[in-house]
C-alpha cells in the first residue's frame, strides 16, 4: 500500500510539476488567443476560403493560428465554414492550423521538451497542411464534397455576413482596438477558452505525471522500435497517432503527455506526429461521422493518420539533417516537471501571470460596464464563448435560445438539461 501511494503522489507531483512550469504560457497564449478572437472577423475569413489553390490554403492556415481553440470548437467551426461555402479542403486546413500551429501549444512544446519540439510544430505543421493539401481533393472527390454539403444544410440561412460581426470586429484596425468593448470581449474569450480546456489540461497532466512516474520505462521501450534505423522511425511514426487516438487527451492536453512519450522512448518524429494527431481521437472520429458520415470519416482518419505521421518522418530527417535534432533523455524516466519549484524565473513569471490573469478576469465579470458581452453567449456544456450571429449550434430551452460552440455539446445538454436560463443571459447550476 505504501508503494501504491507514493507512486500516486510522485505521479502527481510530477503532473502539477508540469502545470506550474507552463501556467505562464497558458495564460500568455490565451489572453493573445482572445484578443485576436475578438478583434478579427470571420465573415472575413469565410469570403476568403472559396476555393483550394496554394494561396488559400495560405490565407486558411493563417486564419486557423489566429483563431485558436480547443479540437472540437476547431471541427465545428471547420463545419461551419464549409457549409456556409468554404472549400472543404481549405476548411480543414483551417482546423489543422486551430490546433497545431498556435503560440500557446508553441510555448508549452518548449517548456516541456525543448525549443525544438517548438520549431518542429511549425516546421512539420505547415508540411502537415501542404500534404493535406494535395493529398485530400485526391481522395474526396467534388462530388463526395457536394454531397456532404447537402447533408450539412448547405444553404445560408443568413447568417455569416460582415453586418452580423459584433462592432469592434468592423472597421480598420485601429478603430477595432480601441474598443473598451472589444477588449472586455476578448478577456471573456480567454476565460471561456480556458474554462473550456480545463478538463482536457487537467487530463493532460494528470495522465502525464501517471505515464512519467508511474508506467516502468520497459514498458514504453517494448511499445517503440529502436536500433533498426529508418524502420524505427516509421514503426514510430505511425505508432504516434495511434497512442492519440486512445488516449483520448485533445487540444494543448496532450503536450504533457508527449513529454511522457518522449522520456519513454519514442522518437522525434513520432513525437510530434502524436502531438498533431490530436484531431484524431476516438470522440472527434465520433464528431466527423456525425458531421460527413462513415465513408467520408474514414477517408478523413487514413488521410490525416498518413500526413501526421508522414510530417513527423519528414521532420525528424529534416532536422537530423540540420544537425538539430534534439538527443533522447536517458534514464528510466525524463526530468520533465520536476526540480520547478522555488524562487526560479519560473516562479516570477508565473506569478506576473497569475496577476495579469486577475485582471482579465476582473475585465470579464466588468464586461456589461463596458457595452461588452451582448453579441455572445456562454456554451453551458463546455463553458466557449460562442458569437450569437455564429453559433455552433443552438436549441430552444424553456423558451430561451441556447448556444452551443458544437453539436457535441448540444448533444450533451440536450440529454441532460443543466441550465436556469433568463431571457437575457444563461446562468449555471
Amino acid at each position: 500500500m505504501t508503494a501504491v501511494l507514493d507512486t500516486i503522489g510522485r505521479s502527481l507531483a510530477d503532473g502539477a510539476g508540469m502545470f506550474w512550469e507552463t501556467l505562464w504560457a497558458l495564460v500568455l497564449g490565451f489572453a493573445l488567443s482572445g484578443v485576436v478572437q475578438s478583434f478579427v472577423s470571420r465573415a472575413e475569413m469565410r469570403r476568403a476560403l472559396g476555393d483550394r489553390r496554394p494561396r488559400t490554403i495560405v490565407k486558411a492556415s493563417f486564419f486557423g493560428m489566429v483563431s485558436s481553440s480547443c479540437s472540437y470548437a476547431a471541427s465545428a467551426l471547420a463545419k461551419t465554414l464549409f457549409q456556409r461555402g468554404a472549400d472543404f479542403t481549405a476548411a480543414q486546413a483551417f482546423m489543422f492550423a486551430s490546433t497545431n500551429l498556435v503560440l500557446e501549444l508553441g510555448i508549452v512544446l518548449w517548456l516541456l521538451l525543448g525549443w525544438e519540439f517548438a520549431a518542429a510544430e511549425f516546421v512539420g505543421g505547415f508540411l502537415m497542411i501542404a500534404l493535406l493539401s494535395v493529398v485530400l481533393p485526391r481522395v474526396v472527390g467534388d462530388r463526395e464534397q457536394a454531397h456532404a454539403r447537402a447533408r450539412l444544410g448547405a444553404a445560408d440561412d443568413g447568417h455569416g455576413h460582415a453586418h452580423d460581426e459584433a462592432p469592434h470586429a468592423e472597421g480598420s484596425l485601429r478603430a477595432r482596438l480601441s474598443s473598451k468593448a472589444g477588449w472586455a470581449d476578448a478577456a471573456g474569450y480567454t476565460v471561456s477558452d480556458l474554462t473550456m480546456l480545463r478538463k482536457e489540461l487537467v487530463a493532460g497532466f494528470v495522465i502525464a505525471g501517471f505515464a512519467d512516474a508511474a508506467v516502468p520505462a520497459s514498458f514504453w521501450q517494448s511499445l517503440f522500435i529502436t536500433g533498426h534505423g529508418f524502420w524505427s522511425t516509421l514503426e514510430n511514426v505511425a505508432l504516434g497517432p495511434f497512442l492519440a487516438i486512445i488516449s483520448f487527451v485533445c487540444s494543448i492536453g496532450n503536450v504533457p503527455l508527449a513529454a511522457a512519450l518522449w522520456t519513454g522512448g519514442i522518437s522525434f518524429g513520432g513525437t510530434v506526429a502524436f502531438v498533431f494527431a490530436d484531431l484524431i481521437t476516438i470522440p472527434l472520429l465520433l464528431i466527423f461521422r456525425k458531421f460527413y458520415g462513415v465513408r467520408l470519416t474514414a477517408k478523413l482518419l487514413a488521410v490525416f493518420w498518413v500526413t501526421m505521421s508522414t510530417a513527423g518522418l519528414v521532420t525528424e530527417y529534416v532536422f537530423k539533417a540540420l544537425g538539430i535534432a534534439p538527443t533522447a533523455p536517458t534514464g528510466d524516466h525524463g526530468m520533465v516537471g520536476r526540480d520547478v519549484w522555488g524562487w526560479n524565473y519560473t516562479t516570477v513569471l508565473d506569478v506576473l501571470a497569475l496577476l495579469a490573469f486577475a485582471g482579465i478576469y476582473w475585465l470579464y465579470r466588468n464586461r456589461a460596464r463596458f457595452g461588452a458581452g451582448a453579441d455572445y453567449a456562454k456554451d453551458p456544456i463546455c463553458g466557449m464563448q460562442v458569437e450569437k450571429a455564429h453559433p455552433g449550434a443552438t436549441t430552444v430551452h424553456d423558451g430561451v435560445v441556447v448556444y452551443f460552440c458544437s453539436d457535441h455539446c448540444r448533444e450533451r445538454f440536450e440529454a441532460a438539461p443543466r441550465l436556469t436560463v433568463t431571457a437575457s443571459e444563461h446562468t449555471f447550476d
